[in-house]
């Protein structure tokens, strides 16, 4: 008896000892974040360019050879700027025969004058018959109205020489040259595009699926390519209404909320769209733990630099990131990685490269 009470006090006092000697759990480090919910749901960034709203197509009014452009693409013009000339040969020889044909009309017209003043003369007299004064005001009246003619036709010949060459009506930018020096065009042919550059706009092409179902509550984010800190929005201006049949897509033209100065005619654009959704909390997948058929997150406390599990409500999940419907709030911190080593209280270290 008294060696089984030697032995049962040996073993308490080991079991103290083993109790006392058990190292403490160890503080692992893991990486964390805060909790953030998403109220936009982006469906889709596509690539586009700031273009002018109001571009106009110009042409001369006269057929003829273009003997020189005055201006070249990306030039600022003013308004009755010089862009282009035809070779004026043609116009010019018109302008002479019109020309050479109201010299001769105005010494008719001249003739007949006389004329007509003699034979009201010779009618005052008594010595006219009422005949030859009759005629003699016909031929007048007659060679009047051919004398208008032919200074219109000096006037219309003049104008045609004018348009020999083709000016701006409005200050714009050349943006196209659709003609070259040497090269006949007819009247009204599309020689030079030229933007005003004072309202701009966005335009991106959208898959025909997506541009039929956009909801009317869609923004557009638009950032330059090379600096997308220089970023607006934009609304809907138009798009078109059929699809191109190469590509089936359909262009959009956006009307910019602000323009910043650096959103020049050309400039690359990438456009993001997104639309007004119930807020919603997105976790990489790393942070989550299934545990019994439930799935876990580990919530940080960053005073105490503890951790505690919480269950969360899944609404869907992808390769990388999941949405979340409950279990935790914005503002809280959770674990990112690490998560199968940690146990409820335990000491972490948050690792430096962990976004704070």
């Amino acid at each position: 008896m008294k060696r089984l009470t030697v032995l049962l006090a040996a073993s308490l006092l080991l079991v103290a000892c083993s109790k006392e000697d058990a190292p403490p759990e160890p503080v692992r480090p893991v990486l964390s974040m805060e909790v953030k919910a998403e109220d936009q749901e982006t469906l889709g960034r596509f690539a586009g360019t700031i273009q002018a709203r109001y571009e106009s197509n110009l042409g001369f009014r006269v057929p003829g050879r273009i003997a020189r452009r005055a201006v070249d693409v990306g030039a600022e013009v003013e308004k009755g700027a010089l862009l282009a000339v035809l070779d004026p040969t043609d116009q010019q020889n018109q302008l002479r025969a019109a020309q050479g044909d109201l010299a001769r009309v105005q010494a008719q017209f001249i003739n007949a004058q006389a004329n007509a003043r003699r034979q009201q003369e010779l009618f005052n007299r008594g010595v006219g018959a009422q005949a030859q004064l009759d005629i003699a005001q016909t031929d007048l009246k007659t060679t009047q109205a051919s004398l208008d003619q032919a200074q219109a036709s000096v006037n219309q010949a003049k104008d045609q020489l004018n348009y020999a060459e083709l000016r701006t009506d409005h200050a714009g930018i050349v943006t196209a040259w659709n003609a070259e020096a040497g090269q006949v065009v007819s009247a009204g042919q599309q020689v030079v595009t030229l933007a005003r550059p004072d309202i701009k706009e966005a335009v991106i092409d959208l898959p025909a699926g997506l541009a039929e179902r956009l909801p009317p509550d869609v923004v557009f984010l638009v950032a330059a390519q090379l600096d997308p800190d220089v970023h607006t929005t934009a609304i809907v201006r138009e798009i078109e209404p059929q699809a191109q049949s190469a590509t089936r897509t359909r262009r959009a033209r956006l009307t910019l909320t602000e323009t910043p100065p650096a959103f020049r005619l050309g400039t690359a654009i990438s456009v993001t769209l997104s639309t007004a959704i119930a807020p919603r909390i997105e976790v990489p997948l790393s942070a989550l733990q299934e545990v019994d058929g439930k799935t876990r997150i580990w919530l940080l406390d960053t005073q105490s630099q503890t951790v505690q599990p919480r269950e969360v409500t899944l609404i869907s999940r992808d390769a990388h990131s999941a949405l979340l419907n409950g279990g935790v709030k914005p503002g809280e911190r959770i674990v990112t990685a690490g998560v199968n080593s940690l146990k409820p209280g335990q000491k972490v270290k948050i690792d430096e490269d962990s976004p704070r």
